[in-house]
C-alpha cells in the first residue's frame, strides 16, 4: 500500500448508472481497498438509456427500467465498495435522426447550469472530497448528459469553496484536485488490438482503428496513469451488475483480462486543476496531498 496520509476522500461525478463501472472502476476499487473513502455522484437515473443486453430486452424490463437501473446501481456500488448519491435529474436520452430531434422537456441537459450545479455543490460540501473526477469537455463521448455532467462538475468544483456561492448549500469546501477521465486513447486501443493479433485472436478494434481520426494532442493531455490491473476483475463484476446496459458477450469482454493486464495495466486521467504541488506525470490521484483535513 502506498505511503499516503489517512482520511483521504475521492468523488467521481457520472452522468448515468453504469458509468461508474465503465470509467475508472478498477482504480476506484484499488483506492477503496487502500482505505480511501470513495463517493459516486450519479446525475441521472438512466431512465432513457437503451437496453444493450439482448437477454434483458423484454417488455417487463422496459416497463420497470427506472427501478431496475437503481437496483443495478446498488449491486455495482456494493461490489466497488463506494457510497453513492443520486443528484435527481432525468436522463436526456440519446437523440437520433437528421436533423436531431429536440431534447425532452425537463431533462438533465436542459436544466440551467446554475440550478444543475446546486445539488453537486451541496454534496461536495457535505462529503468534502480532496479529489474530484469527471468527464472532459466532450463528455468522453457526445451524449448530452455527459457534456452536461462535465459542465456541472467544473462549475461545482469552482463554486463549492466560495462562501458567496450557494450560501444555503452547506459550509464551503474546496477540493484540491480535479481530473478528467481518459478511457480510450488511440495508443491504448492500438496496443490492445496488436496484442490480440499477436495471440492469433480476433480483435474487436480493427474497424474502429481504421476510421479513427487521430488527435495526438488529445492523447498528450493524459497526465496521470494509475496502475490498478489487480482490480480489473472487480471492475468487470461491477460492469456485469448493470445487466440491462452490459452485454456479457459484447465488446467490453472481448479482450482477455490477462492481455489487458499485461498490455495496459493503468487507468488514465488528466489533471485539470490542482491546488497542491503535484508535478506531472503522476501515478496517483492523491499525489501532492500530504495533509488532508
Amino acid at each position: 500500500m502506498p505511503d499516503r496520509p489517512s482520511g483521504l476522500r475521492l468523488m467521481h461525478v457520472h452522468a448515468h448508472p453504469d458509468d461508474e463501472s465503465s470509467k475508472g472502476a478498477a482504480s476506484t476499487a484499488m483506492y477503496v481497498k487502500e482505505g480511501v473513502d470513495v463517493h459516486v455522484a450519479t446525475c441521472t437515473g438512466g431512465e432513457r438509456g437503451s437496453i444493450l443486453n439482448p437477454k434483458m430486452d423484454r417488455p417487463d424490463i422496459l416497463e420497470n427500467i427506472t427501478e431496475i437501473r437503481r437496483q443495478e446501481m446498488e449491486r455495482a456500488r456494493d461490489i466497488l465498495g463506494v457510497r453513492q448519491d443520486w443528484l435527481g435529474f432525468v436522463d436526456s436520452g440519446w437523440p437520433e435522426g437528421d436533423p436531431l430531434p429536440p431534447l425532452p422537456d425537463g431533462c438533465f441537459a436542459l436544466v440551467p447550469l446554475e440550478e444543475a450545479a446546486e445539488p453537486l455543490v451541496r454534496l461536495i460540501r457535505s462529503f468534502r472530497p480532496h479529489v474530484v473526477t469527471t468527464y472532459d469537455e466532450r463528455g468522453g463521448y457526445p451524449h448530452p448528459d455527459h457534456v452536461k455532467c462535465h459542465e456541472v462538475s467544473v462549475a461545482a468544483f469552482e463554486a463549492a469553496g466560495d462562501p458567496d456561492r450557494y450560501p444555503d448549500a452547506g459550509e464551503p469546501w474546496q477540493p484540491l484536485k480535479l481530473y478528467y477521465h481518459h478511457g480510450w486513447s488511440w495508443a491504448k486501443t492500438k496496443a490492445l488490438h496488436d496484442a490480440m493479433l499477436a495471440h492469433d485472436l480476433e480483435s474487436p478494434y480493427g474497424e474502429r482503428l481504421a476510421t479513427w481520426k487521430r488527435e495526438p494532442e488529445w492523447d498528450d493531455r493524459i497526465t496521470t496513469r494509475v496502475s490498478c490491473s489487480d482490480f480489473f476483475g472487480v471492475r468487470d463484476q461491477a460492469l456485469l451488475a448493470h445487466a440491462t446496459q452490459i452485454d456479457p458477450d459484447g465488446m467490453w469482454f472481448a479482450i482477455p483480462r490477462e492481455i489487458q493486464q499485461s498490455v495496459w495495466p493503468t487507468e488514465d486521467y488528466e489533471l485539470v486543476v490542482s491546488h497542491v504541488d503535484s508535478p506531472t506525470p503522476e501515478d496517483d490521484l492523491f499525489a501532492g496531498i500530504t495533509d488532508p483535513a
